[in-house]
C-alpha cells in the first residue's frame, strides 16, 4: 500500500509543521484580500504633498522628519535594497512635515551635492543646542570599485552604502551635513537608532546583497544571518567616510530585522523582523554596547519602521499609549509589482498596547489593525506615527495618524480613534 503509506507521511508532515507554515503564508499575505480604505463621513484625510516614496518618520518637537526621494521615479531605477540597480542614483532630501499644517518643506543641504538615496532616519537632540538636532540618515549609493566585467559577489558590490550626518536648526529651511559613516560592517544598512551625535546602531537587514543566497534569507526563517551593528564616532569633523569611528556587532540571531525605533522609556529600543513578522522590545547596553532582547510581539504581516506613541492626554484610567508597525498587505506579490510605478501594494497598520487584563509580572499584547488600504490611498506602508489630538468633552480619543510608503506617491494623514 505505497500509495496509502505516503498519503499518512504526508498527513503527518502537514500535521507536524502546519502552525508554523500558516504563520508564514498569513505574513506574507496569501490569504489576504486587501480592500480599500473607508472613511466615516466626517473623518479628514489629507494627501502630502511632495513626500515622495518617503521610507521612515518620526515625530520629534511637534515637527515630522522624513527622508523623500524628488522625483517619483527614482526609486524604480535605483534602490539597492529591493536589488534594483538599473540606473545611476539621483539625489532626494530630507523633509518637515508639520502636524497642523499637513504641509511638508523640503530642506536644502548645505555642504553636501548628493546623491542621496534614502532610507531609514533617526532624530536626536543637540546636546549643546536647545534648538537644534542631528539626523541620522541611510544612503545607497553606488559603488565607485564597482567592475561590471569582474565576478558578481559580495566581494564586488553594485552598492556602497553609507550613513550621513546632518544637522539642523529648528525651523530653518536647511540642513548642514556634518560628516558621512562609512564600514564594512555596515553592508545593507536599513534603518538606525541614535542614542546622540556620537553613537547609533542601524540595522543590516540581509547579509547578502543580492543573489541565490539572498532569496534564501527571505524565503527561510531559520536564516537568521541579519545583524544590528553599533556605531561610536570619534570625530565630528572628520571628511573621511571611514575615520574617527569604531563598529561593533550589537545582535545577531534575528531573521531579517529591519526597522528600528524608540520604546516606551529612554533606554528601550523597538526591532522589527519584517519577514518574520515580529515586534521586538529590547534593551542596548551603554557599557559594552550590545542588545539584549526582552519580549516579542508576533503580528499577522510583515513589520517594517516600528515606533511609539506616547498619550500626550493619558489619564490613570485611558492612556491609549503603544506601539505603531506599518506593515504589506501581501507581499507575496512585491516581486511582481515593484518595479511597476503603477501597481498597488496595500497597507497595514498596527497599533498594539498591553493588554487591560495582563495580570502582573506578565504583559500580553492587545493588537488592533488601526489603518489598511489596498494601494488605492497609499502604497507600501513603512512607517506610521500617532499624534495626539485634545480630547473633546463627551467624544472618544482620537490622533493623527501619519502613514508613509517606500514606493508611495505621498504620505497620508487620517484621524483615527483610539
Amino acid at each position: 500500500m505505497p500509495g496509502l503509506f505516503s498519503l499518512a507521511v504526508a498527513a503527518l508532515l502537514v500535521a507536524s509543521f502546519y502552525g508554523p507554515v500558516y504563520r508564514e503564508l498569513t505574513i506574507l499575505g496569501v490569504f489576504r484580500k486587501p480592500s480599500p480604505a473607508v472613511f466615516a463621513e466626517n473623518q479628514v484625510f489629507y494627501k502630502i504633498e511632495d513626500t515622495v516614496h518617503c521610507e521612515d518618520l518620526h515625530h520629534y518637537a511637534d515637527r515630522l522628519f522624513a527622508a523623500c526621494e524628488d522625483t517619483p521615479e527614482t526609486r524604480f531605477g535605483w534602490f539597492p535594497p529591493m536589488v534594483i540597480f538599473k540606473e545611476p542614483p539621483q539625489s532626494g532630501s530630507i523633509h518637515v512635515i508639520g502636524p497642523k499644517t499637513m504641509k511638508s518643506t523640503r530642506l536644502g543641504f548645505e555642504n553636501f551635492s548628493g546623491p542621496f538615496v534614502t532610507h531609514g532616519i533617526d532624530v536626536t537632540q543637540d546636546p549643546d543646542q536647545k534648538d537644534a538636532v542631528y539626523i541620522f540618515a541611510v544612503n545607497h549609493l553606488p559603488n565607485p570599485g564597482y567592475d561590471s566585467a569582474g565576478a558578481n559577489g559580495e566581494d564586488n558590490p553594485k552598492a556602497r552604502s553609507q550613513v550621513e550626518l546632518f544637522h539642523h536648526v529648528l525651523g530653518s529651511s536647511t540642513v548642514k551635513h556634518v560628516r558621512s559613516i562609512r564600514h564594512p560592517l555596515i553592508k545593507t544598512p536599513n534603518d538606525i537608532y541614535a542614542e546622540g551625535p556620537f553613537s547609533f546602531y542601524v540595522t543590516n537587514d540581509h547579509y547578502y546583497r543580492e543573489g541565490a543566497k539572498r532569496h534564501v534569507e527571505d524565503a527561510v526563517p531559520a536564516a537568521k544571518w541579519s545583524n544590528i551593528v553599533h556605531v561610536h564616532i570619534g570625530d565630528l569633523e572628520s571628511t573621511d567616510g571611514q575615520s574617527g569611528i569604531d563598529v561593533t556587532v550589537a545582535l545577531t540571531g534575528l531573521h531579517n530585522n529591519n526597522g528600528l525605533g524608540h520604546g516606551q522609556s529612554p533606554d528601550e529600543m523597538v526591532i522589527s523582523s519584517a519577514l518574520g513578522g515580529t515586534l521586538y522590545r529590547a534593551k542596548p547596553s551603554r557599557a559594552n554596547h550590545t542588545i539584549s532582547v526582552l519580549d516579542s510581539i508576533p503580528l499577522d504581516s510583515v513589520t517594517d519602521n516600528p515606533s511609539y506613541f506616547k498619550d500626550p492626554y493619558a489619564t490613570p484610567s485611558n492612556d491609549a499609549s503603544g506601539y505603531l508597525v506599518a506593515g504589506i498587505a501581501r507581499p507575496i506579490d512585491l516581486p511582481f509589482t515593484f518595479t511597476d510605478p503603477t501597481a498597488k501594494d496595500g497597507v497595514m497598520v498596527w497599533y498594539v498596547r498591553p493588554n487591560s487584563t495582563s495580570v502582573e509580572g506578565s504583559t500580553t499584547w492587545e493588537k488592533r489593525l488601526i489603518f489598511e488600504d489596498d494601494g488605492t490611498h497609499i502604497r507600501t506602508a513603512s512607517a506610521a506615527v500617532l499624534v495626539g489630538i485634545k480630547p473633546q468633552p463627551n467624544e472618544s480619543k482620537k490622533a493623527w495618524l501619519f502613514v508613509t510608503g517606500f514606493l508611495s506617491e505621498s504620505a497620508i494623514a487620517v484621524q483615527v480613534e483610539l
